[in-house]
């Protein structure tokens, strides 16, 4: 099996520096001439350009913490990611977390990165009750439910919350269950047999890929997200869901304290005895509840796209060097 995984990983890597070359020679013809100023890549690593490059690191999970990718991603970053720090005249960090991370880790110089956070879209807000339950019908899902989204995966923990969740009595998982939003992603075996095994018999159901109109919804109707991942570079599934006034259990990790600051209940992400706690509590004290959903709303409006663009255009100016036309307003982090 090593020896058919290693065979795979380099025909992957043969046949991606082949669509690269491709690409690369599409794109120098079509954007990369005189028409352009500057080329801001979103997503790690650039194609190669002469012109002044702006690159968006979300996180550094594959160079920090490789065991959480396939071998093949691992490899792809090891081959071309010195480039993209060579070329990139300027980062952008979705976090003060991943900022710092940047600094310290690949010694960029600070006055090299930016830190432009990611935002809930206009949709994710509170919406009536009955567009809610006309959806969980539609889709034939509970009236009431705990609520997890995100890739099944490793690095999203979701196997600790799994046995968290199956630990509790019979008689609140009959009434609340666990919905898991998300596709399998990479090295579920371990996830998806737990969850074969044990917890699709003691409330928890595998609901997978949900369209971007249902999403806002099933937030909505959801007595808590749950979010237990082990790490992030920002973690939008928790301000999302601020944004539609919910409450939320999160890992107590950097980027998601940075997001929610007091406006949640944080965890440790190996804890699973305070995860089970934090779930018990969550649905059975309504006070608690209550007071989890408080400023919610407030929290999310600091985060917007607009803001995130004119904050994303004074990155382009500075290394442009074309000055400033307006002062930007400096963004309140949460508590």
């Amino acid at each position: 099996m090593a020896i058919l995984g290693t065979l795979a990983s380099t025909a992957y890597l043969s046949a991606r520096r082949a669509y690269e070359r491709w690409l690369d020679s599409i794109y120098r013809e079509a954007f990369f001439g005189s028409a352009f100023d500057l080329y801001h890549e979103p997503n790690f690593i650039p194609f190669t350009s002469s012109l002044p490059t702006v690159t968006t690191l979300h996180d550094l999970s594959v160079l920090r913490f490789p065991q959480w990718h396939p071998e093949s991603r691992v490899a792809w970053f090891e081959e071309n990611f010195p480039r993209a720090l060579q070329q990139s005249a300027h980062f952008i960090a979705v976090s003060q977390f991943t900022r710092r991370e940047i600094i310290r880790h690949l010694h960029v110089a600070p006055s090299r990165v930016t830190y432009v956070p990611n935002a809930p879209r206009a949709c994710f807000r509170p919406l009536p009750a009955n567009a809610v339950a006309e959806m969980l019908r539609k889709h034939e899902l509970p009236e009431r439910y705990l609520l997890c989204v995100g890739t099944i995966e490793p690095r999203k923990n979701i196997l600790r919350l799994m046995q968290a969740y199956c630990s509790l009595p019979e008689s609140l998982r009959e009434r609340w269950p666990l919905l898991l939003v998300g596709a399998w992603g990479w090295n579920f075996a371990a996830e998806k047999s737990y969850y074969e095994s044990e917890g699709r018999q003691h409330g928890i159901r595998h609901v997978g890929y949900v369209r971007d109109a249902d999403l806002p919804l099933l937030y909505n109707g959801a007595r808590a997200l749950i979010y237990p991942s082990l790490y992030e570079g920002f973690g939008l599934p928790p301000l999302e869901m601020l944004a539609c006034g919910g409450a939320v259990l999160a890992s107590n990790i950097e980027p998601i304290i940075e997001v929610v600051g007091t406006h949640g209940h944080l965890v440790a992400p190996e804890d699973i005895d305070g995860w089970r706690d934090a779930l018990l509590r969550v649905v059975t004290e309504d006070d608690w509840w209550r007071h989890l959903r408080q400023g919610a709303e407030a929290v999310a409006s600091s985060y917007s796209w607009q803001r995130s663009a004119a904050e994303t255009l004074a990155v382009y100016r500075r290394v442009l060097d074309v000055g400033q036309p307006a002062t930007v307003v400096p963004r309140r982090l949460s508590a």
